[in-house]
Protein backbone atom coordinates (compact mmCIF):
# COMPACT_ATOMS: atom_id res chain seq x y z
CA UNK A 1 0.00 0.00 0.00
CA UNK A 2 2.80 2.40 0.93
CA UNK A 3 4.64 1.67 -2.30
CA UNK A 4 1.51 2.45 -4.33
CA UNK A 5 0.98 5.71 -2.47
CA UNK A 6 4.61 6.63 -3.09
CA UNK A 7 4.22 5.91 -6.81
CA UNK A 8 1.07 8.01 -7.03
CA UNK A 9 2.84 10.81 -5.18
CA UNK A 10 5.83 10.71 -7.54
CA UNK A 11 3.59 10.61 -10.62
CA UNK A 12 1.58 13.56 -9.32
CA UNK A 13 4.77 15.46 -8.57
CA UNK A 14 6.09 14.75 -12.07
CA UNK A 15 2.84 15.80 -13.69
CA UNK A 16 2.65 19.05 -11.71
CA UNK A 17 6.35 19.82 -12.21
CA UNK A 18 6.21 19.24 -15.96
CA UNK A 19 3.02 21.29 -16.27
CA UNK A 20 4.62 24.20 -14.40
CA UNK A 21 7.79 23.87 -16.49
CA UNK A 22 5.76 24.10 -19.70
CA UNK A 23 3.77 27.09 -18.43
CA UNK A 24 6.76 29.10 -17.21
CA UNK A 25 9.50 27.88 -19.59
CA UNK A 26 9.43 31.15 -21.59
CA UNK A 27 10.28 33.07 -18.42
CA UNK A 28 13.49 31.12 -17.91
CA UNK A 29 16.40 33.30 -19.08
CA UNK A 30 19.98 34.17 -18.23
CA UNK A 31 19.01 37.43 -16.51
CA UNK A 32 16.70 35.70 -14.06
CA UNK A 33 19.26 32.97 -13.33
CA UNK A 34 21.96 35.59 -12.82
CA UNK A 35 19.88 37.33 -10.16
CA UNK A 36 19.35 34.07 -8.28
CA UNK A 37 23.03 33.14 -8.50
CA UNK A 38 24.21 36.55 -7.31
CA UNK A 39 21.73 36.57 -4.43
CA UNK A 40 23.11 33.20 -3.31
CA UNK A 41 26.65 34.58 -2.95
CA UNK A 42 29.32 31.90 -2.65
CA UNK A 43 26.60 29.26 -2.93
CA UNK A 44 25.74 30.55 -6.42
CA UNK A 45 27.20 27.55 -8.30
CA UNK A 46 25.30 25.14 -6.07
CA UNK A 47 22.05 27.06 -6.60
CA UNK A 48 22.60 26.99 -10.36
CA UNK A 49 23.24 23.23 -10.31
CA UNK A 50 20.08 22.63 -8.28
CA UNK A 51 18.08 24.63 -10.83
CA UNK A 52 19.65 22.65 -13.66
CA UNK A 53 18.95 19.32 -11.93
CA UNK A 54 15.31 20.22 -11.30
CA UNK A 55 15.04 21.48 -14.88
CA UNK A 56 16.34 18.18 -16.22
CA UNK A 57 13.85 16.17 -14.19
CA UNK A 58 10.91 18.41 -15.13
CA UNK A 59 11.68 18.85 -18.84
CA UNK A 60 12.94 22.44 -18.83
CA UNK A 61 14.95 23.29 -21.99
CA UNK A 62 18.48 22.12 -21.30
CA UNK A 63 19.95 24.32 -24.04
CA UNK A 64 18.89 27.48 -22.20
CA UNK A 65 20.41 26.24 -18.94
CA UNK A 66 23.65 25.18 -20.64
CA UNK A 67 24.06 28.53 -22.37
CA UNK A 68 23.34 30.25 -19.06
CA UNK A 69 26.02 28.19 -17.35
CA UNK A 70 28.58 29.38 -19.87
CA UNK A 71 27.47 32.99 -19.56
CA UNK A 72 27.50 32.99 -15.77
CA UNK A 73 30.56 30.86 -14.97
CA UNK A 74 32.76 30.84 -18.05
CA UNK A 75 33.80 27.95 -20.31
CA UNK A 76 35.68 25.80 -17.78
CA UNK A 77 33.66 26.01 -14.56
CA UNK A 78 30.48 26.38 -16.62
CA UNK A 79 31.14 23.12 -18.46
CA UNK A 80 31.78 21.29 -15.21
CA UNK A 81 28.62 22.63 -13.57
CA UNK A 82 26.45 22.03 -16.65
CA UNK A 83 27.70 18.51 -17.27
CA UNK A 84 27.58 17.45 -13.62
CA UNK A 85 24.10 18.86 -13.04
CA UNK A 86 22.75 17.38 -16.27
CA UNK A 87 24.13 13.96 -15.33
CA UNK A 88 22.72 14.09 -11.81
CA UNK A 89 19.33 15.12 -13.20
CA UNK A 90 19.52 12.30 -15.73
CA UNK A 91 20.32 9.82 -12.94
CA UNK A 92 17.33 10.98 -10.88
CA UNK A 93 15.03 10.62 -13.89
CA UNK A 94 16.50 7.16 -14.57
CA UNK A 95 15.89 5.97 -10.98
CA UNK A 96 12.39 7.48 -10.87
CA UNK A 97 11.43 5.64 -14.07
CA UNK A 98 12.92 2.32 -12.96
CA UNK A 99 11.34 2.17 -9.53
CA UNK A 100 8.40 4.56 -9.37
CA UNK A 101 7.05 5.78 -12.71
CA UNK A 102 7.30 2.76 -15.01
CA UNK A 103 3.79 2.95 -16.48
CA UNK A 104 3.90 6.71 -17.07
CA UNK A 105 7.24 6.53 -18.88
CA UNK A 106 6.13 3.57 -21.01
CA UNK A 107 3.05 5.52 -22.08
CA UNK A 108 5.07 8.62 -22.97
CA UNK A 109 7.75 6.79 -24.95
CA UNK A 110 5.36 4.57 -26.90
CA UNK A 111 6.73 2.14 -29.47
CA UNK A 112 10.25 3.61 -29.42
CA UNK A 113 10.84 2.08 -25.99
CA UNK A 114 11.13 -1.35 -27.58
CA UNK A 115 14.01 -0.25 -29.81
CA UNK A 116 15.77 1.30 -26.79
CA UNK A 117 15.44 -1.92 -24.83
CA UNK A 118 16.74 -3.95 -27.74
CA UNK A 119 19.64 -1.53 -28.19
CA UNK A 120 20.69 -1.74 -24.55
CA UNK A 121 20.34 -5.53 -24.50
CA UNK A 122 22.50 -5.78 -27.61
CA UNK A 123 25.17 -3.19 -26.85
CA UNK A 124 24.86 -2.19 -23.19
CA UNK A 125 26.65 1.03 -22.26
CA UNK A 126 27.83 1.44 -25.88
CA UNK A 127 24.23 2.04 -26.93
CA UNK A 128 23.82 4.67 -24.20
CA UNK A 129 27.00 6.33 -25.45
CA UNK A 130 25.62 6.27 -28.99
CA UNK A 131 22.27 7.90 -28.14
CA UNK A 132 24.05 10.56 -26.08
CA UNK A 133 26.33 11.48 -28.98
CA UNK A 134 23.63 11.11 -31.64
CA UNK A 135 20.37 12.80 -30.55
CA UNK A 136 17.78 10.26 -31.70
CA UNK A 137 15.54 10.90 -28.71
CA UNK A 138 14.70 14.07 -26.69
CA UNK A 139 17.25 14.31 -23.86
CA UNK A 140 14.81 14.60 -20.94
CA UNK A 141 12.54 11.81 -22.12
CA UNK A 142 15.53 9.59 -22.94
CA UNK A 143 16.65 9.81 -19.31
CA UNK A 144 13.37 8.29 -18.18
CA UNK A 145 13.14 5.77 -21.04
CA UNK A 146 16.57 4.29 -20.31
CA UNK A 147 15.43 3.66 -16.75
CA UNK A 148 13.13 0.95 -18.11
CA UNK A 149 16.01 -0.96 -19.70
CA UNK A 150 18.31 -3.48 -17.98
CA UNK A 151 21.44 -1.32 -17.98
CA UNK A 152 23.17 -0.75 -14.65
CA UNK A 153 22.89 2.73 -13.14
CA UNK A 154 26.70 2.98 -12.90
CA UNK A 155 27.20 2.15 -16.59
CA UNK A 156 24.41 4.54 -17.57
CA UNK A 157 25.85 7.37 -15.47
CA UNK A 158 29.44 7.03 -16.68
CA UNK A 159 28.44 6.75 -20.34
CA UNK A 160 26.13 9.74 -19.94
CA UNK A 161 28.77 11.95 -18.32
CA UNK A 162 31.54 11.14 -20.78
CA UNK A 163 29.49 11.20 -23.97
CA UNK A 164 27.66 14.43 -23.16
CA UNK A 165 31.01 16.17 -22.68
CA UNK A 166 31.52 17.32 -26.33
CA UNK A 167 28.10 18.96 -26.50
CA UNK A 168 28.50 20.47 -23.03
CA UNK A 169 31.82 22.05 -23.99
CA UNK A 170 30.47 23.48 -27.24
CA UNK A 171 27.22 24.97 -25.92
CA UNK A 172 28.76 26.23 -22.70
CA UNK A 173 31.39 28.04 -24.75
CA UNK A 174 28.70 29.56 -26.97
CA UNK A 175 26.98 30.91 -23.87
CA UNK A 176 30.28 32.36 -22.68
CA UNK A 177 30.96 33.97 -26.06
CA UNK A 178 27.51 35.53 -26.10
CA UNK A 179 28.15 37.14 -22.73
CA UNK A 180 31.57 38.38 -23.87
CA UNK A 181 30.07 39.87 -27.03
CA UNK A 182 27.51 41.83 -25.00
CA UNK A 183 30.33 43.07 -22.77
CA UNK A 184 32.21 44.42 -25.80
CA UNK A 185 35.24 42.13 -25.59
CA UNK A 186 37.76 43.10 -28.30
CA UNK A 187 38.75 39.47 -28.88
CA UNK A 188 35.15 38.37 -29.44
CA UNK A 189 35.65 37.57 -33.14
CA UNK A 190 38.35 35.03 -32.33
CA UNK A 191 36.16 33.51 -29.63
CA UNK A 192 33.20 33.32 -31.99
CA UNK A 193 35.35 31.42 -34.48
CA UNK A 194 36.35 28.96 -31.77
CA UNK A 195 32.68 28.54 -30.86
CA UNK A 196 31.75 27.84 -34.49
CA UNK A 197 34.54 25.27 -34.71
CA UNK A 198 33.28 23.51 -31.57
CA UNK A 199 29.73 23.40 -32.95
CA UNK A 200 31.04 22.02 -36.23
CA UNK A 201 32.82 19.22 -34.37
CA UNK A 202 29.68 18.34 -32.42
CA UNK A 203 27.53 18.38 -35.57
CA UNK A 204 30.05 16.09 -37.29
CA UNK A 205 29.94 13.49 -34.52
CA UNK A 206 26.73 11.74 -35.72
CA UNK A 207 28.30 11.08 -39.14
CA UNK A 208 31.53 9.85 -37.53
CA UNK A 209 29.68 7.56 -35.13
CA UNK A 210 27.54 6.24 -37.97
CA UNK A 211 30.65 5.21 -39.90
CA UNK A 212 32.06 3.39 -36.87
CA UNK A 213 28.77 1.55 -36.29
CA UNK A 214 28.39 0.42 -39.91
CA UNK A 215 29.35 -3.24 -40.19
CA UNK A 216 31.65 -4.84 -42.80
CA UNK A 217 30.38 -5.31 -46.34
CA UNK A 218 28.71 -8.59 -47.28
CA UNK A 219 28.95 -10.62 -50.47
CA UNK A 220 25.89 -11.64 -52.44
CA UNK A 221 26.74 -15.26 -51.59
CA UNK A 222 26.38 -14.48 -47.88
CA UNK A 223 23.12 -12.65 -48.49
CA UNK A 224 21.62 -15.52 -50.48
CA UNK A 225 22.64 -18.02 -47.81
CA UNK A 226 20.90 -16.04 -45.09
CA UNK A 227 17.76 -15.67 -47.18
CA UNK A 228 17.75 -19.36 -48.08
CA UNK A 229 18.15 -20.28 -44.41
CA UNK A 230 15.12 -18.17 -43.53
CA UNK A 231 17.04 -15.98 -41.07
CA UNK A 232 15.23 -13.02 -39.54
CA UNK A 233 17.06 -10.37 -41.55
CA UNK A 234 16.04 -7.45 -43.74
CA UNK A 235 17.26 -7.06 -47.31
CA UNK A 236 16.68 -3.43 -48.20
CA UNK A 237 16.74 -2.44 -51.87
CA UNK A 238 17.48 1.30 -52.11
CA UNK A 239 17.35 1.71 -55.90
CA UNK A 240 15.16 4.40 -57.40
CA UNK A 241 12.80 3.78 -60.30
CA UNK A 242 15.47 4.83 -62.82
CA UNK A 243 17.90 2.26 -61.43
CA UNK A 244 15.66 -0.61 -62.55
CA UNK A 245 16.39 0.12 -66.21
CA UNK A 246 18.33 -2.87 -67.56
CA UNK A 247 18.02 -4.80 -64.29
CA UNK A 248 16.08 -8.06 -63.96
CA UNK A 249 13.74 -7.06 -61.19
CA UNK A 250 14.72 -7.36 -57.54
CA UNK A 251 15.42 -10.06 -55.01
CA UNK A 252 12.32 -11.84 -53.72
CA UNK A 253 11.48 -10.73 -50.21
CA UNK A 254 13.54 -7.53 -50.41
CA UNK A 255 11.91 -4.32 -49.14
CA UNK A 256 12.11 -1.54 -51.71
CA UNK A 257 12.67 1.95 -50.33
CA UNK A 258 14.55 4.36 -52.63
CA UNK A 259 17.54 6.09 -51.05
CA UNK A 260 15.90 9.51 -51.30
CA UNK A 261 12.87 8.26 -49.32
CA UNK A 262 14.64 6.46 -46.48
CA UNK A 263 14.65 9.34 -43.99
CA UNK A 264 10.87 9.60 -44.23
CA UNK A 265 10.28 5.84 -44.23
CA UNK A 266 12.14 4.73 -41.10
CA UNK A 267 8.88 3.70 -39.45
CA UNK A 268 8.34 1.03 -42.11
CA UNK A 269 11.43 -0.89 -41.04
CA UNK A 270 11.97 0.14 -37.40
CA UNK A 271 11.24 -3.44 -36.29
CA UNK A 272 14.74 -4.27 -37.60
CA UNK A 273 16.64 -1.64 -35.61
CA UNK A 274 18.42 -4.31 -33.59
CA UNK A 275 18.40 -7.00 -36.30
CA UNK A 276 20.59 -7.44 -39.35
CA UNK A 277 19.89 -5.11 -42.26
CA UNK A 278 21.56 -5.78 -45.62
CA UNK A 279 21.43 -2.95 -48.14
CA UNK A 280 21.51 -3.71 -51.83
CA UNK A 281 21.68 -1.35 -54.80
CA UNK A 282 23.45 -0.98 -58.15
CA UNK A 283 26.35 0.96 -56.60
CA UNK A 284 28.11 0.61 -53.28
CA UNK A 285 28.14 4.40 -52.88
CA UNK A 286 24.34 4.65 -52.71
CA UNK A 287 24.20 1.66 -50.39
CA UNK A 288 26.79 3.29 -48.11
CA UNK A 289 24.73 6.50 -47.94
CA UNK A 290 21.66 4.48 -47.01
CA UNK A 291 23.68 2.62 -44.35
CA UNK A 292 24.79 5.91 -42.77
CA UNK A 293 21.19 7.16 -42.64
CA UNK A 294 19.99 4.00 -40.93
CA UNK A 295 22.89 3.99 -38.47
CA UNK A 296 22.22 7.60 -37.52
CA UNK A 297 18.64 6.57 -36.80
CA UNK A 298 19.66 3.84 -34.37
CA UNK A 299 19.99 0.73 -36.56
CA UNK A 300 22.72 -1.34 -34.97
CA UNK A 301 23.64 -4.01 -37.54
CA UNK A 302 23.75 -2.54 -41.04
CA UNK A 303 25.73 -4.09 -43.92
CA UNK A 304 26.32 -2.95 -47.49
CA UNK A 305 26.02 -5.75 -50.05
CA UNK A 306 29.19 -5.50 -52.13
CA UNK A 307 28.53 -4.89 -55.84
CA UNK A 308 24.83 -5.22 -55.05
CA UNK A 309 22.44 -6.17 -57.84
CA UNK A 310 25.23 -6.12 -60.39
CA UNK A 311 26.96 -9.05 -58.72
CA UNK A 312 23.64 -10.72 -57.88
CA UNK A 313 22.64 -10.81 -61.56
CA UNK A 314 26.11 -11.88 -62.69
CA UNK A 315 25.86 -14.89 -60.34
CA UNK A 316 22.55 -15.79 -61.96
CA UNK A 317 20.66 -15.71 -58.67
CA UNK A 318 16.83 -15.60 -58.96
CA UNK A 319 14.91 -12.33 -59.12
CA UNK A 320 11.26 -11.51 -59.33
Amino acid sequence: MKSKLLRYFVLSLLAIGIALAVIYRDQLNVEMLEVWVKDAGIAGPIVFMLIYIVGTVFFLPGSVLTLAGGALFGPVLGTFLNLTAATIGAMISFVAARYLAHDWVEKKTGGRLKSLKQGVEGEGWKFVAFVRLVPLFPFNLLNYALGLTKIKLSHYSIATYICMLPGAIAYTYIGYVGREALAGDEAVIQKVMIGIALLAIVSFLPSLIAKFRTKPMMSVEQVKQKLDNGEDVLLLDVRSANDFVGEQGHVKGAVLIPLEDIKNSISQIEAFQEKMVMIICRTDRRSAKAAQILTKNGFADVHVVKQGMTDWNEKGYPVS
